[in-house]
């Protein structure tokens, strides 16, 4: 048996593709392994939406030919897509497959694995623009939750993302076809599937064309389905309609918690930015949720620095969530990358501001969450329950995205258990005590 190892970097997508990528090699008699294990194989999964993830595939390489010098590296994901020159010159990669290309892993790598050829090409990645295949993807045997990917590439060009130019256009599986992979999955005793893609919202889209919504996605699953709990990733704001809150808010399977991309308060940096909607429609959204939903966890992104965003301008983002009933917020320093609108823009802002206000923004976030968690304190709640916390002791999440610790008991892993919430820990832990 031959072992390999992944190293996946980014989103949630990205994990599911991996998961799918190694299933794909089991053929060829590779087993997963990590990477302490020597592996013989080493597929680096990359992320290109900061700078900072271009870095780490540079080091993850590095720290792989340490592990085994003699082992095979291919790197894949959007950074492979973006610059793909650039990684075929780190030293120590042997392969780099694009956007297209990656998924055929198995039947372009067995060369690369026996070194059959000094003149074998590091780069192997198509134009994206003729990335309009569909490959379904999904994890297993990661965590307890299994990540499903039902759409991918994006038709929104925002000013700041790479990800149009790295994952092409927008695409999706069909209703029946993801509906059989949830039985799939089902079968393989898995409790909670979270929806997973580029734009989830924009389900639907089949060679060029609409032929389905994302809602009726929604709506199959909840009448079809056998699998207990399903999350939404992350939606636009403008994509989640007020009808599609109002089954939500009724579902006896999709759970109450909702990650909405607000990306700024400001009107003005959100017309930079080409977002699709105004924070007037974010401010519906949030208070349509809560309307129906009144335990809702409700999660944020939120980009700081932004090409023309000023000091005032920042402050009507900070204003804007501080007043906003929501759970946490996810933070990103803006980021320059090639061959996006807001190169061009000005002014920049520096570092040292980005860095203020991102301290700024992830303040409010643990105040926000704190509060959440509070609030809960008390109720009762649906936990599945995935792993050990610390000695003595299991944790995981309600179906409100509250992360509960009880003490440990190893029948109940991988189960879903009735909660009452007691109290906050000093490290912000929900604590917790499962009801028989």
């Amino acid at each position: 048996m031959k072992k390999v190892a992944f190293y996946t970097l980014g989103c949630k997508l990205n994990f599911a593709e991996s998961s799918s990528i190694a299933r794909s090699l089991e053929p060829m008699g590779f087993v997963r392994a990590e990477f302490q294990d020597q592996p013989d194989l080493f597929v680096i999964n990359t992320c290109s939406v900061t700078e900072q993830a271009d870095k780490k595939c540079k080091k993850v390489v590095r720290e792989a030919k340490k592990v085994n010098p003699n082992s095979t590296v291919v790197i894949i994901g959007c950074y492979a897509q973006l610059k793909p020159e650039e990684i075929s010159a780190i030293p120590g990669v042997d392969l780099v497959l694009g956007a297209n290309e990656k998924f055929q892993l198995p039947t372009l790598l067995p060369p690369y694995l026996h070194r059959e050829s000094a003149d074998l090409p590091k780069l192997i990645a198509s134009e994206i623009r003729y990335d309009l295949d569909y490959h379904a993807s999904y994890s297993v045997n990661d965590r307890t939750r299994t990540f499903l990917k039902v759409q991918d590439g994006c038709d929104y060009p925002c000013s700041y993302c790479t990800i149009p130019l790295a994952r092409g256009q927008s695409r999706s599986d069909t209703v029946e076809k993801v509906l059989g992979l949830i039985e799939e999955i089902s079968a393989k005793g898995v409790k909670e599937i979270v929806l997973t893609g580029v734009n989830i919202g924009d389900f639907g889209i089949q060679n060029g064309k609409r032929v389905e919504t994302f809602f009726q996605l929604v709506q199959a699953i909840e009448e079809k389905s056998s699998i207990q709990r399903f999350r939404i990733s992350s939606i636009e704001p403008n994509l989640l309609t007020s009808e599609m809150i109002t089954f939500l808010g009724v579902s006896t399977k999709f759970v109450p918690h909702f990650h909405i991309p607000l990306q700024s308060g400001s009107n003005a940096v959100l017309r930079l930015m080409k977002r699709r909607y105004q924070r007037e429609l974010y401010v519906d959204r949030v208070t349509s949720i809560k309307e129906v939903m009144p335990n809702a966890c409700i999660g944020v992104d939120v980009i700081v620095g932004h090409p023309g965003e000023t000091p005032e301008l920042f402050l009507e983002t900070y204003e804007f969530l501080n007043g906003l009933d929501i759970s946490y917020l996810h933070v990103f320093p803006y980021s320059e990358r090639p061959n996006t609108y807001a190169v061009d823009i000005q002014p920049k802002v520096d570092g040292m501001q980005k860095s203020e206000r991102s301290k700024m923004l992830h303040i409010l976030s643990d105040k926000k969450r704190r509060a959440f968690y509070e609030s809960q304190a008390g109720l009762k709640g649906q936990v599945l329950f995935e792993e050990s916390a610390s000695p003595g002791t299991m944790e995981g999440f309600s179906e409100n995205y509250v992360r509960v610790v009880v003490p440990f008991d190893p029948l109940q892993i991988n189960t879903i258990q009735s909660v009452r919430y007691k109290s906050l820990s000093e490290a912000g832990e929900m604590l917790g005590v499962v009801l028989e």
